[in-house]
This record gives C-alpha cells, structure tokens and sequence, in this order.
C-alpha cells in the first residue's frame, strides 16, 4: 500500500517539498543513495572537511523540516540530511518492521556511500528513535547524539490518542485543535497549518513504536544529549528525561514547551563534542 492517501495528494505533498529545495538557504548537493531498501534522498551542505552530521527528521516529514537551521548546522559541519524511507519525502516509500535490523543496514548503506566510518546525528522525534536504533547497535559509527523530543524511551500518551480520535469527530476544526495540542503551537501557526495538510495526504505509521531497554540504554558510549517539552501532549517527557538521565545522558525538559520545540542547547553540545574528540568521520 502507498503511504499516500491519493497519486494527487503525494504530487501536492511534492511539489510542496521541491519548493522548499529551490529556497534552500546554502550551497547543497542532492544526490540519490542505492540501499536495500531503495533509493534514498541526502541534501548535502557544508565545508567538506569539517565533521560530519546527519539529520534525521520526524514522522510525517522530510529533511526541509531543518531549512530554517541550515545557516547555522553547515557552517560548523558537512551536513547530510537524510530523507528517513516510508515518509513523505523524497526517498523510497519501504517501511521495513522497527524490529530486528533493517533500518540500521539502511543507515549503513548511507554512511558508506559517503565513505563515513563515523557521524554524529541530530534528530527529530522519529528521526531520535532510528539514531537511538542505531546507536545501539552501531555504537562504534556514532560519535555523538543529539535528541530532540526522542521517542522510544517511554509509552505515548494513551489520553493524546483518545484526545484526537474524539476532536477528529468535530471535523477541520476539531483536527486544528488536536495538531495545535500535540505540537504546543497556536491553532494559526504555519507549522499546525502544514501538518494538516500532510495528515489529510499521507498515511502516519500505526502500532507502537518499540521502546528501548535499559540495559540497552546503559550500553550507549557516545556522548548524548536530548531536549524535550515538559508539556508534550503525546510523549511522556519525564520519563525521557529520566531514564536517559540515569545512561548518562545531558538533558533539558523546556517548561510550557511541546513536541514542537524553539532551538535549543544541541548545536553547542555537538560542537563542544567535536572540540572533546575525533569527529573526522
């Protein structure tokens, strides 16, 4: 099945996104990676020999989620912001299971098709989950993780999904109000406005998403740093906070902030990482 609602709803969603790629504030490559799960979309910026970062967005996105951001990210780093496969980017449409290792031998295909030994990772919700995924299982490809509102490390709000499921029945109005709930944002912000769009084209991922273990956690050896909202309406923050906390992890839970978060501490705790070890890649 397509992660598509309707041919024209993906040809909406993408034109949508190749206009953002025209705006696209730095200097970039697009390139077209082969893996096994299919082709796979990088926008690559930023000086050849400074360190390398990936980017991974969240669910129901795609890399021009980090548009605003780039000025800053490719100026200290060469920057690959990857197109996560089975979301409504550019990337293959495959969504292979959460369990077992196909989303890290993605990722591998990735890293090596840019000769990348190493990276370190920012990422968004989803995009923290498959670097969490990763991590764990290719610690010694990781050097650094920064985290913002990471899933898989607590059970999502069961009164979120009751909250929208009732609010969808109010129809539009009722669905502004559930995606300006779960992003913390006003009902006329821009960014409500664009994931109502994406909801009435795209079909989300169902079923929960695996939570790692503590055991699996307490493994982790790269340095990490997550950020959260404190009143995400989907994500138990606290218990984010603290059980990367208790793996050793930085974290900062935002007071009033949800899943849709301002900029925070993660470009100066990667670039204080890069200045305390060897990021060459």
């Amino acid at each position: 099945m397509t992660i598509y609602k309707s041919e024209a709803g993906a040809r909406l969603l993408r034109e949508r996104y190749l206009g953002a790629l025209r705006a696209w504030p730095v200097p970039h490559e697009e390139v077209r990676v082969p893996t096994p799960a299919g082709e796979t979309f990088v926008l690559v910026s930023g000086p050849e020999s400074a360190p390398p970062l990936v980017l991974l967005h969240g669910s129901g996105s795609n890399s021009a989620e980090w548009a605003e951001r780039m000025p800053e990210l490719a100026g200290a780093f060469r920057v690959y912001a990857v197109d996560v496969i089975g979301e409504p980017g550019l990337s293959a449409e495959a969504r292979p299971p959460l369990e077992g290792d196909r989303y890290a031998a993605w990722l591998d295909a990735v890293l090596d098709h840019f000769a990348l030994a190493r990276a370190a990772f920012l990422t968004s919700s989803f995009g923290g989950w498959l670097a969490l995924d990763y991590a764990i299982r290719r610690p010694e490809r990781v050097t650094a993780l920064a985290l913002r509102c990471p899933i898989g490390l607590g059970p999502m709000k069961k009164g979120f999904v009751v909250k929208a499921v009732l609010l969808g029945l109010l129809g539009e109005k009722g669905r502004r109000k559930s995606v300006a709930g779960a992003l913390g944002e006003p009902e006329s912000s821009p960014i409500v406005e664009h994931q109502l769009l994406v909801a009435a084209n795209y079909r989300y991922r169902t079923g929960p998403f695996p939570v790692f273990g503590d055991a699996a956690l307490g493994g982790l050896t790269m340095p990490v740093y997550a950020v959260a909202g404190a009143a995400d309406a989907m994500v138990d923050s606290a218990t984010t906070k603290r059980r990367l906390e208790a793996a050793g992890a930085e974290v900062d839970l935002l007071p009033g902030a949800g899943h849709y978060l301002p900029d925070a501490r993660d470009l100066e705790f990667l670039t204080r990482a890069v200045a305390n070890g060897d990021f060459t890649g």
